[in-house]
């Protein structure tokens, strides 16, 4: 096949003549095309991001050469009008294919104030560098539009980019004791929206204490976003701090050592050291210091095994310190001795609750300390002395949340045990629903599958928009409380809307769907509520229609709200319904009427002089509906499982009542209550990170157990059931050691072993905020090992090393405290940082003359933003698509529209039609005769040319044309009521009859 095969192929022979000079209409619309899309691009109006779909172009000539060489079928001006049609169909779907894309432009520009607030920066100069932000931002050009962010160790937005700036005082929060310029750059950029030019204007010293600088100023660099940078510069020259406090490595009881406190100074001056140990003072002294480090030894000594924290603090005069924050230094060292028990007690609680239990302890040759809940350390190290913990019948509201995460960190990282006793105050009744307790417990609070179970119901009021942070506390005291109700148990929430006025915020919902109602709470817009009558009326009503054996409401408020009617107050009464008040910030006296519905309900009054003592109050409220929890009844536990707790034990005593609880599915029960068809567990234990826990849901005292007070084997009962779950200490050759320097920590590891194999150790850091890091030591000495790492806050930080090696496993534990952050040790400004800011984004260095004309320059660059415009040319397509096809498929007939619009007219025939057709006629005849005359058998072999059909309906028109002759008249058969189908078939069988008579037989 030759080249020309092929073009005949594309461009096939015309079949009627196409002038040259006709050529000119696919070239100029393949040059309009072109030439709009080109300009469109050029001008930034539409840009095509594949310009390579261009090329379709070139179909132009073929569409138009099939139109315009008689191919399509079609003539005339449709022939124009499909050309027309088609070339916009292809301009669409070539434009569509290079992936247009709609372009704006913006001069308008987004400038954010980023402020350093950290502690380095001084109040005067964080007040001027606020006032440089307000007064530029209140001369800007109208169009353009400032945000407002503050930082420190975290960043956060105080104003977003808006045209006004409404600056009164700073509201956010962030903490002071760190500078993140990171954070801070990272969230100014975030807040910029990418159709308009962007600026961040730093207001900062320089300095920086964590986060990764130069991985951001590259991402702004790559955005195009200057930074400007207005430095605060200082250069202190007097400021001293405790650097560390050193502590003997190897220590042993009642022998005195030496402790050494390195403090360091820029410039000479005096003061006095003090030592503390475990919070109380043992030595205190009048110093003389020098610039640069000085070393102070300081006498300690170590009467008794245990946990011993040591702070170091210098005291100095105001004018010659510029932070206090960072004149201590605090450390601690643990003297491994005989593992003792830790008994912790109510301390609103009955003695009898303990006593028996420690002196059946004491017997056993166990060390008992007795300690309150509130006295209860809140670092896991102080819990390392002690290889069991035991509670008896302590509320969960007299325990903080750090101080349940220490025993927790006790129980999974250091294989303390943990043991729960029983009682009116302990387990679910005790508020221990969804805590960091259960979590460790061999049982859950939960007892959802109980149908004996009482359901209770809880209502609560919240008016707290009137006292500071009011509403966050609402947020966060309402969900403790839902915490403590079971999961079958009832919940609502009533506030004042300023739209709708006191409504539920969600009506009686199953405390099981916390994590539903903690959005609702978390999105609650509370209120002024005028009066107690309507949320309280509302609850009351819901009471009534609640099948819940106890209830009880709980309303706080500032007290200032109406008073309710008495005759409501009585149908509380009437419906068995308490009421507890909180009066938190009244107004002047305002709380009579509150203490008057709780004395009148029977309920409880609070009124708390500090906000953090709210989550305890409403646990405490809340947890009075688990009462139904605690059953009083004479039973005889079942030994369910043996266990070293019972050994040489056979039977037991009755008990008089215990707590309802759930066994978790790993746990162990060893002693089941008086239920058959779903035992309760009296006694279960199960293992916890490497620690053990017990839960014994009764109690040992003279009230549930009066009848074990006597028992021979009560001594034996307690001491197995301790030994069981305690730490089991074993004597270790190896010594492992932390501390800080700089902000950095260092483990080391010691081996005194003679004969030890080359060990694996990896140590698991645990810091604030709940973070931890897992670091691998590496050996960097003969029985040496090492590791480094990057503290992250102020804090303690826990360490526990696990080394494993020749069939050996062995774990240790210490830990250091970083009492201050590094940004207190920050005494002047950094120039570098700042010039390094300006120089990689393309920013300006900034004065505190530096004008708004400046910040926001009048010879900017315009922003061009675009988006897909594919969307407008894909409707367009479908619009026009019909169309084409009703061109090409539907003609047109003028005549019809000018007969259905114009006169209507009677359409006579023209004489000069009707002359041809029967000229027609006349030639058919003839030719009809000449085909009867021939003979027949030449007729068979050479017939003649069948008439077409044409000629046959041309015949049947003359036949059927009137004439003006009288023998051309229609027959009856040929009647104006036959149809013209009929009278062509009558024809066309008519003209088949002659031919078959001239057939030969």
């Amino acid at each position: 096949m030759t080249i020309r095969d092929i073009i005949l192929r594309i461009f096939p022979p015309p079949r009627k003549p196409v002038p040259r000079s006709a050529w000119w209409l696919p070239i100029t619309s393949m040059a309009l095309f072109l030439g709009v899309c080109f300009t469109l691009d050029f001008t930034n109006k539409l840009i095509f991001t594949r310009p390579s779909a261009f090329w379709l172009t070139l179909l132009f000539p073929w569409f138009w050469w099939m139109i315009a060489a008689g191919h399509a079928g079609i003539g005339g001006t449709r022939r124009a009008w499909v050309y027309g049609f088609r070339w916009v169909l292809l301009c669409l779907v070539i434009a569509a294919l290079a992936q247009p894309r709609s372009v704006r432009s913006d001069k308008s520009m987004s400038v954010i104030f980023a402020v350093d607030t950290s502690a380095s920066i001084s109040p005067n100069m964080r007040q001027e560098a606020i006032k440089f932000a307000v007064n530029t931002a209140n001369t800007k050009p109208q169009k353009d539009s400032v945000g407002l962010v503050f930082f420190g160790r975290d960043a956060a937005v105080e104003l977003p980019p808006m045209q006004s700036f409404p600056f009164e005082a700073i509201n956010v929060q962030v903490n002071n004791d760190g500078t993140n310029l990171a954070s801070s750059l990272s969230l100014s950029s975030a807040l910029i929206p990418d159709d308009k030019l962007g600026r961040i204007v730093l207001v900062t010293d320089g300095t920086e204490t964590e986060g990764d600088l130069d991985r951001v100023l590259d991402e702004l660099a790559a955005r195009k976003i200057p930074v400007d940078v207005l430095p605060i510069s200082y250069d202190h020259d007097k400021e001293v701090w405790v650097e560390r406090l050193d502590l003997p490595r190897f220590v042993r009881s009642g022998e005195t050592y030496e402790a050494a406190a390195i403090v360091s100074s820029l410039s000479p001056g005096k003061g006095k050291l003090i030592l503390k140990e475990n919070g109380n003072v043992i030595y205190q002294d009048d110093v003389t210091y020098q610039a640069g480090k000085n070393r102070y030894t300081l006498p300690i000594t170590l009467r008794e095994d245990g946990y011993y924290e040591y702070e170091a603090i210098i005291e100095t005069a105001k004018e010659d310190d510029q932070h206090a924050r960072n004149n201590r230094a605090i450390s601690y060292l643990f003297l491994q001795g005989k593992g003792s028990v830790l008994m912790v007690t109510n301390l609103e609680g009955d003695k009898r609750d303990w006593e028996s239990m420690r002196d059946a302890l004491q017997l056993a040759k166990r060390q008992v300390r007795l300690i309150s809940a509130y006295e209860l350390p809140s670092d896991p190290l102080a819990l390392l002395p002690y290889d069991c913990i035991v509670m008896v019948n302590v509320p969960a509201d007299q325990l903080s949340l750090p101080q349940m995460q220490a025993m927790r960190d006790a129980v999974f990282h250091q294989g303390s045990g943990f043991v729960m006793v029983g009682g009116d105050q302990s387990f679910g009744p005790g508020g221990y629903h969804h805590t960091l307790v259960e979590e460790i417990l061999p049982v859950t609070m939960d007892v959802q599958n109980k149908k004996i179970l009482p359901k209770s119901a809880l209502a609560i009021t919240l008016h707290t928009c009137e006292f500071p942070q009011g509403n966050t506390w609402a947020s966060r005291i309402t969900k403790q409380a839902i915490q403590v109700l079971g999961s079958q148990d009832d919940v609502g929430v009533l506030v004042f809307d300023w739209q709708g006025g006191d409504e539920w915020l969600f009506p009686f919902t199953p405390a099981g769907q916390y994590n539903q109602l903690a959005m609702k709470i978390n999105s609650a817009q509370i209120g002024d509520m005028p009066s107690f009558a309507t949320s309280m009326r509302l609850a009351l009503n819901g009471f009534k229609n609640n099948d819940a054996a106890e209830r009880h409401m709980i309303i706080i408020s500032d007290g200032d709200p109406q008073p309710p009617p008495p005759g409501l107050l009585q149908e509380f009464v009437n419906n068995k319904i308490t009421v507890s008040t909180v009066a938190v910030f009244p107004h002047g006296t305002q709380t009579q009427t509150m203490q008057a519905i709780a004395n009148v309900t029977g309920g409880r009054f609070y009124f708390p002089q500090d906000a953090n003592k709210l989550p305890s109050i409403f646990i405490k409220e809340a947890k009075t509906l688990r009462r139904s929890m605690i059953q009083n009844k004479v039973f005889n536990p079942i030994i369910d499982f043996p266990s070293p707790i019972l050994k040489g034990i056979d039977g037991l005593p009755d008990l008089k009542g215990y707590i309802l609880t759930t066994p978790k599915p790993r746990s162990t029960t060893i002693l089941e209550g008086p239920e058959q068809r779903e035992p309760d567990p009296v006694l279960a234990t199960w293992r916890y990170g490497i620690g053990k826990t017990a839960a014994f849901t009764s109690d040992l005292s003279s009230n549930w157990a009066a009848n074990w007070m006597g028992w021979q084997h009560y001594q034996a009962f307690v001491s197995q059931l301790i030994k069981d779950v305690a730490r089991v200490s074993t004597s270790s050759n190896m010594h492992m050691q932390a501390f800080t320097s700089g902000n950095t920590g260092i483990v080391t590891v010691e081996d005194f072993e003679p004969d030890s194999p080359l060990y694996n150790i990896s140590a698991q850091v645990i810091g604030p905020d709940g973070q931890s890091h897992t670091v691998p030591l590496e050996q960097i000495a003969p029985k040496r090992y090492e590791a480094r790492f990057d503290l992250w806050g102020e804090g303690r930080y826990q360490v526990i090393a696990t080394a494993s090696g020749d069939g050996k496993n062995q774990r240790m534990h210490a830990g250091f405290v970083v009492p201050y952050s590094q940004e207190y040790l920050r005494f002047g400004s950094s120039p570098m940082t700042v010039k390094n800011i300006v120089e990689k984004t393309g920013g300006n260095l900034l004065t505190p003359e530096t004008t708004a004309a400046q910040v926001f320059p009048q010879d900017r660059k315009e922003r061009f933003t675009s988006k897909p415009s594919f969307d407008w040319l894909l409707l367009a397509l479908c619009c026009l698509l019909p169309l084409d096809v009703a061109i090409r498929r539907v003609q047109v007939d003028k005549q019809f529209f000018k007969d259905l619009f114009g006169p209507h007219k009677t359409i006579t025939p023209k004489q000069e039609t009707f002359d041809t057709l029967l000229k027609k006629r006349k030639a058919v005849k003839d030719q009809l005769h000449q085909t009867d005359d021939t003979p027949k058998t030449k007729a068979k072999s050479t017939s003649g040319p069948r008439q077409s059909q044409m000629e046959i309906i041309v015949e049947q028109k003359v036949d059927d044309a009137p004439t003006r002759s009288t023998e051309n008249k229609p027959t009856q058969a040929d009647s104006d009521d036959d149809s013209t189908t009929s009278r062509l078939l009558r024809l066309k069988r008519k003209q088949r009859g002659d031919q078959d008579d001239n057939q030969p037989s």
